[in-house]
Protein backbone atom coordinates (compact mmCIF):
# COMPACT_ATOMS: atom_id res chain seq x y z
CA UNK A 1 0.00 0.00 0.00
CA UNK A 2 1.33 3.23 -1.18
CA UNK A 3 2.45 6.29 1.48
CA UNK A 4 -0.68 8.12 2.17
CA UNK A 5 -0.77 12.04 0.93
CA UNK A 6 -2.77 14.50 3.49
CA UNK A 7 -6.22 15.04 1.52
CA UNK A 8 -6.48 19.09 1.22
CA UNK A 9 -9.74 19.34 -1.03
CA UNK A 10 -13.04 21.28 0.22
CA UNK A 11 -16.01 18.76 -0.85
CA UNK A 12 -19.39 21.61 -0.86
CA UNK A 13 -22.34 19.87 0.48
CA UNK A 14 -25.39 21.08 -1.45
CA UNK A 15 -28.40 22.25 1.13
CA UNK A 16 -30.92 20.51 -1.00
CA UNK A 17 -32.38 17.20 0.03
CA UNK A 18 -34.00 14.62 -2.59
CA UNK A 19 -36.58 12.86 -0.30
CA UNK A 20 -39.45 10.47 -1.09
CA UNK A 21 -43.25 11.46 -1.01
CA UNK A 22 -45.09 8.72 0.31
CA UNK A 23 -48.46 10.70 -1.61
CA UNK A 24 -47.38 9.42 -5.18
CA UNK A 25 -48.92 6.32 -6.42
CA UNK A 26 -49.26 4.54 -9.45
CA UNK A 27 -51.45 1.40 -10.05
CA UNK A 28 -50.93 -2.20 -10.55
CA UNK A 29 -52.88 -4.71 -11.33
CA UNK A 30 -54.18 -6.75 -8.09
CA UNK A 31 -54.36 -10.34 -8.81
CA UNK A 32 -55.07 -13.12 -6.40
CA UNK A 33 -52.24 -15.54 -6.22
CA UNK A 34 -55.06 -18.09 -6.69
CA UNK A 35 -56.59 -18.04 -10.01
CA UNK A 36 -59.65 -19.86 -9.38
CA UNK A 37 -60.38 -16.70 -6.82
CA UNK A 38 -60.71 -14.23 -9.99
CA UNK A 39 -64.05 -15.73 -10.65
CA UNK A 40 -65.31 -15.79 -7.71
CA UNK A 41 -64.57 -12.40 -7.05
CA UNK A 42 -66.56 -11.31 -10.04
CA UNK A 43 -69.56 -13.61 -9.31
CA UNK A 44 -69.78 -11.27 -6.50
CA UNK A 45 -69.46 -7.91 -8.05
CA UNK A 46 -72.01 -9.38 -10.90
CA UNK A 47 -74.63 -9.93 -7.82
CA UNK A 48 -74.43 -6.17 -6.72
CA UNK A 49 -77.94 -4.36 -7.22
CA UNK A 50 -77.58 -1.80 -10.20
CA UNK A 51 -77.95 1.20 -7.95
CA UNK A 52 -75.88 -0.11 -5.26
CA UNK A 53 -73.29 -0.79 -7.79
CA UNK A 54 -73.88 2.52 -9.46
CA UNK A 55 -73.01 4.12 -5.61
CA UNK A 56 -70.36 2.23 -5.13
CA UNK A 57 -68.67 3.33 -8.70
CA UNK A 58 -69.23 6.79 -8.01
CA UNK A 59 -67.45 6.62 -4.44
CA UNK A 60 -64.37 4.45 -5.96
CA UNK A 61 -64.45 7.98 -8.78
CA UNK A 62 -64.49 10.67 -5.71
CA UNK A 63 -62.57 8.97 -4.19
CA UNK A 64 -59.14 7.87 -6.29
CA UNK A 65 -59.82 10.50 -9.10
CA UNK A 66 -57.60 13.11 -8.07
CA UNK A 67 -54.87 10.54 -7.34
CA UNK A 68 -54.96 9.36 -10.97
CA UNK A 69 -54.84 11.13 -14.04
CA UNK A 70 -57.61 8.34 -16.20
CA UNK A 71 -58.81 5.83 -13.73
CA UNK A 72 -61.31 4.44 -16.24
CA UNK A 73 -58.10 3.63 -18.78
CA UNK A 74 -56.87 2.16 -15.62
CA UNK A 75 -59.94 0.33 -14.94
CA UNK A 76 -60.40 -1.05 -18.86
CA UNK A 77 -56.69 -2.60 -18.85
CA UNK A 78 -57.11 -4.19 -15.82
CA UNK A 79 -60.28 -5.54 -16.72
CA UNK A 80 -58.49 -7.12 -19.68
CA UNK A 81 -55.96 -9.04 -17.61
CA UNK A 82 -59.15 -11.08 -15.84
CA UNK A 83 -61.01 -11.22 -19.23
CA UNK A 84 -60.37 -14.79 -19.63
CA UNK A 85 -62.48 -15.34 -16.35
CA UNK A 86 -65.81 -13.49 -17.57
CA UNK A 87 -68.59 -15.40 -17.45
CA UNK A 88 -69.31 -16.63 -21.40
CA UNK A 89 -72.48 -15.59 -23.34
CA UNK A 90 -73.15 -12.77 -20.56
CA UNK A 91 -73.59 -9.19 -21.50
CA UNK A 92 -71.79 -6.85 -18.60
CA UNK A 93 -72.75 -3.60 -18.15
CA UNK A 94 -70.56 -0.48 -18.22
CA UNK A 95 -70.60 -0.09 -14.51
CA UNK A 96 -69.80 -3.93 -14.09
CA UNK A 97 -66.63 -3.57 -16.07
CA UNK A 98 -65.54 -0.75 -13.98
CA UNK A 99 -66.12 -2.15 -11.02
CA UNK A 100 -64.48 -5.52 -12.24
CA UNK A 101 -61.34 -3.58 -13.44
CA UNK A 102 -61.35 -1.44 -9.82
CA UNK A 103 -61.49 -4.47 -7.59
CA UNK A 104 -58.58 -5.99 -9.82
CA UNK A 105 -56.38 -2.71 -9.47
CA UNK A 106 -54.40 -1.34 -6.18
CA UNK A 107 -52.49 1.65 -5.54
CA UNK A 108 -48.83 1.43 -4.98
CA UNK A 109 -46.48 3.95 -3.68
CA UNK A 110 -43.09 4.20 -5.45
CA UNK A 111 -41.32 6.19 -3.42
CA UNK A 112 -42.77 5.17 0.21
CA UNK A 113 -39.11 3.44 1.10
CA UNK A 114 -36.98 5.59 -0.62
CA UNK A 115 -35.85 7.59 -3.16
CA UNK A 116 -32.11 7.30 -3.63
CA UNK A 117 -28.67 6.18 -5.98
CA UNK A 118 -29.17 9.33 -8.20
CA UNK A 119 -27.60 9.72 -11.72
CA UNK A 120 -27.52 13.69 -13.50
CA UNK A 121 -27.26 14.12 -17.26
CA UNK A 122 -27.73 17.02 -19.22
CA UNK A 123 -31.29 17.96 -20.03
CA UNK A 124 -32.25 17.25 -24.03
CA UNK A 125 -34.14 20.80 -23.76
CA UNK A 126 -31.06 23.46 -23.39
CA UNK A 127 -33.38 26.52 -24.38
CA UNK A 128 -34.06 29.78 -22.70
CA UNK A 129 -31.88 29.64 -19.61
CA UNK A 130 -29.76 32.48 -18.04
CA UNK A 131 -26.02 32.85 -19.18
CA UNK A 132 -24.22 29.84 -17.34
CA UNK A 133 -26.77 28.18 -16.50
CA UNK A 134 -27.56 24.33 -16.91
CA UNK A 135 -31.22 22.14 -17.51
CA UNK A 136 -30.76 19.09 -15.64
CA UNK A 137 -32.67 15.29 -15.52
CA UNK A 138 -31.85 13.49 -12.41
CA UNK A 139 -32.56 10.21 -12.35
CA UNK A 140 -33.47 8.14 -9.15
CA UNK A 141 -34.02 4.33 -8.08
CA UNK A 142 -37.18 4.72 -5.93
CA UNK A 143 -38.19 2.07 -3.63
CA UNK A 144 -41.93 0.85 -2.28
CA UNK A 145 -43.70 -1.76 -0.57
CA UNK A 146 -41.57 -5.17 -0.81
CA UNK A 147 -38.38 -3.49 -1.82
CA UNK A 148 -39.57 -2.92 -5.67
CA UNK A 149 -37.54 -0.62 -7.31
CA UNK A 150 -38.00 1.37 -10.24
CA UNK A 151 -36.34 4.90 -12.05
CA UNK A 152 -38.03 8.32 -11.47
CA UNK A 153 -36.75 11.32 -12.75
CA UNK A 154 -36.42 14.96 -11.40
CA UNK A 155 -35.50 18.18 -13.16
CA UNK A 156 -33.99 21.78 -12.79
CA UNK A 157 -31.45 24.25 -13.35
CA UNK A 158 -28.57 24.82 -12.28
CA UNK A 159 -27.29 28.25 -12.05
CA UNK A 160 -23.73 29.74 -12.46
CA UNK A 161 -23.31 29.37 -9.25
CA UNK A 162 -24.41 25.89 -8.88
CA UNK A 163 -27.01 26.59 -7.08
CA UNK A 164 -29.60 23.82 -7.63
CA UNK A 165 -33.36 25.02 -8.65
CA UNK A 166 -35.32 21.75 -9.18
CA UNK A 167 -38.83 21.74 -10.82
CA UNK A 168 -41.91 21.07 -8.64
CA UNK A 169 -42.57 17.98 -8.84
CA UNK A 170 -46.01 16.90 -10.20
CA UNK A 171 -49.08 15.27 -7.75
CA UNK A 172 -49.15 12.55 -9.94
CA UNK A 173 -47.27 9.47 -11.92
CA UNK A 174 -47.47 7.61 -14.90
CA UNK A 175 -46.61 4.48 -15.52
CA UNK A 176 -46.38 3.65 -19.48
CA UNK A 177 -48.61 1.39 -21.79
CA UNK A 178 -45.92 -1.63 -22.50
CA UNK A 179 -44.85 -1.52 -26.62
CA UNK A 180 -44.13 -5.61 -26.95
CA UNK A 181 -44.19 -4.66 -31.28
CA UNK A 182 -40.42 -4.15 -30.89
CA UNK A 183 -38.35 -4.90 -33.99
CA UNK A 184 -35.75 -7.60 -32.77
CA UNK A 185 -33.14 -8.19 -35.20
CA UNK A 186 -32.83 -11.67 -36.00
CA UNK A 187 -28.62 -12.42 -35.73
CA UNK A 188 -28.96 -10.58 -32.37
CA UNK A 189 -31.66 -12.63 -30.94
CA UNK A 190 -30.01 -15.82 -32.46
CA UNK A 191 -26.44 -14.80 -31.01
CA UNK A 192 -28.34 -13.95 -27.80
CA UNK A 193 -29.83 -17.03 -27.86
CA UNK A 194 -26.10 -18.68 -27.88
CA UNK A 195 -25.24 -17.30 -24.97
CA UNK A 196 -28.40 -18.51 -23.10
CA UNK A 197 -27.74 -22.08 -24.35
CA UNK A 198 -30.81 -21.79 -25.64
CA UNK A 199 -30.70 -21.70 -29.42
CA UNK A 200 -31.08 -25.56 -30.93
CA UNK A 201 -32.77 -26.61 -34.32
CA UNK A 202 -36.48 -25.47 -32.48
CA UNK A 203 -35.38 -21.99 -32.29
CA UNK A 204 -33.60 -22.31 -36.04
CA UNK A 205 -36.49 -23.10 -37.46
CA UNK A 206 -38.46 -20.34 -35.83
CA UNK A 207 -36.12 -17.88 -36.19
CA UNK A 208 -35.45 -19.18 -39.82
CA UNK A 209 -39.33 -18.63 -41.52
CA UNK A 210 -38.78 -14.79 -39.60
CA UNK A 211 -37.57 -12.05 -41.84
CA UNK A 212 -34.54 -10.11 -40.49
CA UNK A 213 -36.20 -7.46 -38.87
CA UNK A 214 -39.34 -8.82 -37.30
CA UNK A 215 -41.66 -7.95 -34.57
CA UNK A 216 -42.84 -9.38 -31.08
CA UNK A 217 -46.00 -10.35 -32.57
CA UNK A 218 -45.00 -12.22 -35.45
CA UNK A 219 -42.56 -14.77 -33.18
CA UNK A 220 -45.41 -15.08 -31.22
CA UNK A 221 -47.29 -15.89 -34.54
CA UNK A 222 -44.27 -18.79 -35.47
CA UNK A 223 -44.47 -20.58 -31.88
CA UNK A 224 -48.37 -20.49 -32.30
CA UNK A 225 -48.18 -22.42 -35.79
CA UNK A 226 -45.76 -24.96 -34.66
CA UNK A 227 -47.38 -25.66 -31.07
CA UNK A 228 -50.47 -26.35 -33.53
CA UNK A 229 -48.54 -28.45 -35.54
CA UNK A 230 -45.56 -30.37 -33.37
CA UNK A 231 -42.58 -31.29 -35.32
CA UNK A 232 -40.44 -31.94 -32.29
CA UNK A 233 -40.59 -33.47 -28.81
CA UNK A 234 -43.57 -31.67 -27.01
CA UNK A 235 -41.24 -31.18 -24.00
CA UNK A 236 -38.52 -29.74 -25.81
CA UNK A 237 -40.83 -27.26 -27.68
CA UNK A 238 -42.33 -26.02 -24.52
CA UNK A 239 -38.92 -25.24 -23.13
CA UNK A 240 -37.97 -23.68 -26.26
CA UNK A 241 -40.97 -21.62 -26.65
CA UNK A 242 -40.16 -20.50 -23.17
CA UNK A 243 -36.63 -18.59 -23.56
CA UNK A 244 -37.93 -17.11 -26.92
CA UNK A 245 -40.64 -15.15 -25.10
CA UNK A 246 -38.42 -14.67 -22.08
CA UNK A 247 -35.99 -12.96 -24.43
CA UNK A 248 -38.29 -11.56 -26.41
CA UNK A 249 -40.12 -10.38 -22.82
CA UNK A 250 -36.68 -9.03 -21.68
CA UNK A 251 -36.61 -6.60 -25.15
CA UNK A 252 -40.23 -3.72 -24.95
CA UNK A 253 -40.44 -0.38 -25.51
CA UNK A 254 -42.66 2.64 -23.85
CA UNK A 255 -44.03 6.50 -24.29
CA UNK A 256 -44.85 8.89 -21.90
CA UNK A 257 -46.82 11.73 -22.55
CA UNK A 258 -44.89 14.40 -23.90
CA UNK A 259 -46.92 17.07 -22.36
CA UNK A 260 -46.51 15.92 -18.51
CA UNK A 261 -43.48 16.76 -16.41
CA UNK A 262 -40.95 14.47 -16.59
CA UNK A 263 -41.22 13.78 -13.08
CA UNK A 264 -44.44 12.32 -13.86
CA UNK A 265 -42.56 9.45 -15.69
CA UNK A 266 -41.73 6.25 -13.73
CA UNK A 267 -40.03 3.25 -15.09
CA UNK A 268 -41.42 0.09 -13.60
CA UNK A 269 -40.43 -3.56 -13.55
CA UNK A 270 -42.69 -5.32 -16.21
CA UNK A 271 -40.93 -7.61 -17.91
CA UNK A 272 -40.38 -11.25 -15.72
CA UNK A 273 -36.52 -10.81 -15.55
CA UNK A 274 -36.91 -7.40 -13.47
CA UNK A 275 -40.18 -8.67 -11.83
CA UNK A 276 -38.32 -7.66 -8.09
CA UNK A 277 -37.56 -4.61 -9.08
CA UNK A 278 -34.89 -2.19 -11.66
CA UNK A 279 -31.69 -1.15 -9.40
CA UNK A 280 -29.17 1.24 -10.28
CA UNK A 281 -29.39 3.43 -13.70
CA UNK A 282 -26.87 4.90 -14.72
CA UNK A 283 -27.08 7.31 -17.10
CA UNK A 284 -24.68 8.94 -19.56
CA UNK A 285 -25.60 11.50 -22.44
CA UNK A 286 -23.42 9.36 -25.49
CA UNK A 287 -22.39 11.18 -28.32
CA UNK A 288 -21.87 9.01 -31.80
CA UNK A 289 -19.19 9.49 -34.41
CA UNK A 290 -21.77 12.50 -36.13
CA UNK A 291 -22.00 14.33 -32.41
CA UNK A 292 -25.37 13.40 -32.65
CA UNK A 293 -26.19 11.88 -28.37
CA UNK A 294 -28.58 9.64 -27.26
CA UNK A 295 -28.88 8.80 -23.40
CA UNK A 296 -28.01 5.32 -21.86
CA UNK A 297 -28.64 4.16 -18.96
CA UNK A 298 -27.08 0.55 -17.58
CA UNK A 299 -28.90 -0.88 -14.63
CA UNK A 300 -29.66 -4.42 -12.80
CA UNK A 301 -32.82 -6.08 -12.82
CA UNK A 302 -33.77 -8.58 -10.34
CA UNK A 303 -35.93 -11.48 -10.39
CA UNK A 304 -35.97 -12.13 -6.97
CA UNK A 305 -32.98 -14.92 -7.63
CA UNK A 306 -31.11 -13.55 -10.42
CA UNK A 307 -29.54 -10.11 -11.40
CA UNK A 308 -29.64 -9.49 -15.96
CA UNK A 309 -27.83 -6.07 -16.55
CA UNK A 310 -29.95 -4.26 -18.86
CA UNK A 311 -29.51 -1.04 -21.25
CA UNK A 312 -31.90 1.89 -21.37
CA UNK A 313 -31.91 4.02 -25.10
CA UNK A 314 -33.62 7.15 -25.04
CA UNK A 315 -33.11 10.79 -26.88
CA UNK A 316 -35.63 12.79 -25.07
CA UNK A 317 -36.96 11.10 -22.00
CA UNK A 318 -40.43 10.29 -23.62
CA UNK A 319 -39.67 7.24 -25.73
CA UNK A 320 -37.65 4.69 -24.13
CA UNK A 321 -35.90 0.90 -25.58
CA UNK A 322 -35.43 -1.49 -23.23
CA UNK A 323 -32.88 -3.87 -23.88
CA UNK A 324 -30.58 -6.59 -22.84
CA UNK A 325 -26.61 -6.63 -22.54
CA UNK A 326 -25.32 -9.60 -23.85
CA UNK A 327 -21.72 -11.49 -23.61
CA UNK A 328 -19.63 -13.12 -21.22
CA UNK A 329 -18.10 -10.06 -19.85
CA UNK A 330 -21.55 -8.28 -18.21
CA UNK A 331 -22.67 -11.25 -16.07
CA UNK A 332 -22.06 -8.84 -12.86
CA UNK A 333 -23.55 -5.28 -11.43
CA UNK A 334 -22.73 -1.76 -11.88
CA UNK A 335 -22.31 -1.32 -16.15
CA UNK A 336 -21.42 2.32 -16.42
CA UNK A 337 -20.60 3.44 -20.06
CA UNK A 338 -18.31 6.00 -21.83
CA UNK A 339 -20.10 9.04 -22.99
CA UNK A 340 -18.13 8.34 -26.27
CA UNK A 341 -16.38 5.60 -28.65
CA UNK A 342 -12.48 5.43 -27.77
CA UNK A 343 -10.38 4.37 -30.85
CA UNK A 344 -13.86 3.30 -32.94
CA UNK A 345 -14.72 1.06 -30.11
CA UNK A 346 -17.67 1.46 -27.08
CA UNK A 347 -16.31 1.44 -23.78
CA UNK A 348 -17.91 0.27 -20.24
CA UNK A 349 -16.77 0.06 -17.02
CA UNK A 350 -18.04 -2.78 -14.49
CA UNK A 351 -17.61 -4.43 -11.30
CA UNK A 352 -16.41 -7.95 -11.81
CA UNK A 353 -15.62 -11.15 -9.33
CA UNK A 354 -17.36 -9.10 -6.93
CA UNK A 355 -14.61 -6.63 -5.47
CA UNK A 356 -12.37 -5.21 -8.54
CA UNK A 357 -12.95 -2.35 -11.40
CA UNK A 358 -13.02 -3.77 -14.70
CA UNK A 359 -13.05 -2.19 -17.94
CA UNK A 360 -14.18 -3.61 -21.55
CA UNK A 361 -14.81 -2.75 -25.10
CA UNK A 362 -16.61 -3.86 -27.80
CA UNK A 363 -17.49 -3.05 -31.66
CA UNK A 364 -21.04 -3.52 -30.75
CA UNK A 365 -23.29 -1.88 -28.04
CA UNK A 366 -25.31 -4.68 -26.88
CA UNK A 367 -22.52 -7.46 -26.88
CA UNK A 368 -19.64 -7.96 -24.26
CA UNK A 369 -17.37 -10.98 -24.29
CA UNK A 370 -14.08 -9.97 -22.66
CA UNK A 371 -13.12 -7.60 -19.25
CA UNK A 372 -9.77 -6.58 -18.12
CA UNK A 373 -9.23 -5.34 -14.50
CA UNK A 374 -7.95 -1.59 -13.55
CA UNK A 375 -8.16 -1.40 -10.09
CA UNK A 376 -8.03 -3.57 -7.13
CA UNK A 377 -8.47 -2.36 -3.26
CA UNK A 378 -5.90 -0.88 -1.84
CA UNK A 379 -7.02 0.96 0.86
CA UNK A 380 -8.38 -0.07 4.27
CA UNK A 381 -11.53 2.34 3.22
CA UNK A 382 -12.09 -0.19 0.31
CA UNK A 383 -10.46 -3.40 1.20
CA UNK A 384 -13.79 -5.14 1.35
CA UNK A 385 -15.20 -4.66 -2.31
CA UNK A 386 -15.02 -1.50 -5.13
CA UNK A 387 -16.62 -0.42 -8.03
CA UNK A 388 -17.58 2.88 -10.11
CA UNK A 389 -20.13 5.05 -9.32
CA UNK A 390 -21.28 6.08 -12.77
CA UNK A 391 -20.10 6.72 -15.91
CA UNK A 392 -16.54 8.46 -16.51
CA UNK A 393 -16.38 12.61 -17.09
CA UNK A 394 -14.31 13.46 -19.44
CA UNK A 395 -11.68 16.51 -18.74
CA UNK A 396 -8.43 17.25 -20.76
CA UNK A 397 -6.07 15.97 -17.82
CA UNK A 398 -8.13 12.00 -18.19
CA UNK A 399 -11.39 10.81 -17.61
CA UNK A 400 -12.65 10.89 -13.65
CA UNK A 401 -13.99 8.20 -12.48
CA UNK A 402 -15.88 8.20 -9.21
CA UNK A 403 -15.74 5.11 -7.33
CA UNK A 404 -17.20 3.42 -4.25
CA UNK A 405 -15.38 1.35 -2.19
CA UNK A 406 -16.42 -0.71 1.22
CA UNK A 407 -14.75 -0.62 4.20
CA UNK A 408 -15.45 -1.94 7.72
CA UNK A 409 -18.45 -2.10 9.10
CA UNK A 410 -20.02 -1.69 5.93
CA UNK A 411 -18.94 1.39 5.31
CA UNK A 412 -19.40 2.88 1.78
CA UNK A 413 -17.12 6.02 0.90
CA UNK A 414 -16.71 7.40 -2.41
CA UNK A 415 -13.45 8.31 -3.96
CA UNK A 416 -12.41 8.76 -7.66
CA UNK A 417 -9.04 8.28 -9.99
CA UNK A 418 -8.25 9.40 -13.75
CA UNK A 419 -8.08 6.94 -16.39
CA UNK A 420 -5.46 8.02 -19.40
CA UNK A 421 -7.60 9.56 -22.00
CA UNK A 422 -7.19 7.65 -25.51
CA UNK A 423 -6.04 4.53 -23.34
CA UNK A 424 -8.49 4.13 -20.30
CA UNK A 425 -7.51 0.78 -19.39
CA UNK A 426 -4.59 2.57 -17.55
CA UNK A 427 -5.46 4.50 -14.34
CA UNK A 428 -2.85 7.70 -13.91
CA UNK A 429 -4.11 9.09 -10.67
CA UNK A 430 -6.07 8.14 -8.05
CA UNK A 431 -7.31 9.42 -4.27
CA UNK A 432 -5.85 8.03 -1.57
CA UNK A 433 -8.49 9.18 0.47
CA UNK A 434 -12.46 9.09 0.32
CA UNK A 435 -13.84 11.96 -1.63
CA UNK A 436 -17.23 11.61 0.58
CA UNK A 437 -17.77 9.70 3.62
CA UNK A 438 -21.11 9.74 5.33
CA UNK A 439 -21.55 12.08 8.07
CA UNK A 440 -23.77 11.35 11.17
CA UNK A 441 -26.31 13.04 9.07
CA UNK A 442 -25.90 10.53 6.36
CA UNK A 443 -25.32 7.58 7.92
CA UNK A 444 -28.91 6.54 9.20
CA UNK A 445 -30.95 4.93 6.84
CA UNK A 446 -32.02 1.32 5.34
CA UNK A 447 -28.36 0.31 4.65
CA UNK A 448 -26.58 2.44 7.45
CA UNK A 449 -22.89 4.39 6.82
CA UNK A 450 -23.81 4.54 2.83
CA UNK A 451 -22.86 7.09 0.54
CA UNK A 452 -23.27 6.06 -3.28
CA UNK A 453 -24.02 7.98 -6.51
CA UNK A 454 -24.77 6.38 -9.83
CA UNK A 455 -23.33 9.52 -12.03
CA UNK A 456 -21.88 13.30 -11.88
CA UNK A 457 -21.56 16.17 -14.55
CA UNK A 458 -19.10 19.06 -14.98
CA UNK A 459 -20.76 22.35 -14.91
CA UNK A 460 -19.21 25.87 -13.86
CA UNK A 461 -15.60 23.93 -13.18
CA UNK A 462 -17.35 21.88 -10.86
CA UNK A 463 -17.78 18.07 -10.71
CA UNK A 464 -20.97 18.28 -9.51
CA UNK A 465 -22.29 14.86 -7.62
CA UNK A 466 -25.50 13.43 -6.82
CA UNK A 467 -25.36 11.36 -3.93
CA UNK A 468 -27.79 8.59 -2.25
CA UNK A 469 -27.47 8.76 2.08
CA UNK A 470 -27.63 5.16 3.78
CA UNK A 471 -30.52 4.07 0.52
CA UNK A 472 -32.93 6.37 2.29
CA UNK A 473 -32.78 9.74 0.42
CA UNK A 474 -30.34 11.93 -1.81
CA UNK A 475 -28.20 14.99 -1.79
CA UNK A 476 -25.78 16.84 -3.80
CA UNK A 477 -22.04 17.77 -3.44
CA UNK A 478 -19.71 19.76 -5.77
CA UNK A 479 -15.52 19.94 -5.82
CA UNK A 480 -13.52 21.77 -8.16
CA UNK A 481 -12.74 19.66 -10.98
CA UNK A 482 -8.49 21.16 -11.15
CA UNK A 483 -8.37 20.86 -7.00
CA UNK A 484 -9.72 17.25 -7.46
CA UNK A 485 -6.96 16.13 -9.89
CA UNK A 486 -4.26 17.90 -8.10
CA UNK A 487 -5.03 16.17 -4.90
CA UNK A 488 -4.87 13.14 -6.73
CA UNK A 489 -1.56 11.26 -6.56
CA UNK A 490 0.16 9.64 -9.44
CA UNK A 491 -0.45 5.84 -10.07
CA UNK A 492 3.03 4.20 -11.71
Amino acid sequence: MKEKHRLQLKVTRKPNKIIGDISRVITRPHLPDDSHRISRIIGRIMDLPDAFANDLMAKILKDFSGRHEDLHHVFDKHLDRVRDFLPEHVLLKDVQKELIGAYFTKEYAIESAALFNPSIVPHPDQTDLEKGSLRFVMSLRATGEGHISSIVFRSGILDRHNTFRFDPVSEFVETPDLKQDSVYNRSVFQRKLDEMKANNEISTYILGRLPEEFLFKELIEQIRILNANPQFSAAKQKTTFGFMTWLADSNYEVDFHADHRISERVIFPVSRNESRGIEDARFVQFFDDNQESTYYATYTAYNGVTILPQLIETKDFIHFKILTLNGKAVQNKGMALFPRKIKGQYAMLSRQGGENNHIMFSDNLHFWQTSEVIQEPEYPWEFFQIGNCGSPVETDKGWIVLTHGVGPMRQYCIGAILLDLENPARVIARLDEPLLTPNEKEREGYVPNVVYSCGSIIHQKELVIPYAMSDVNSGVATVEVKKLIQCMHAVM
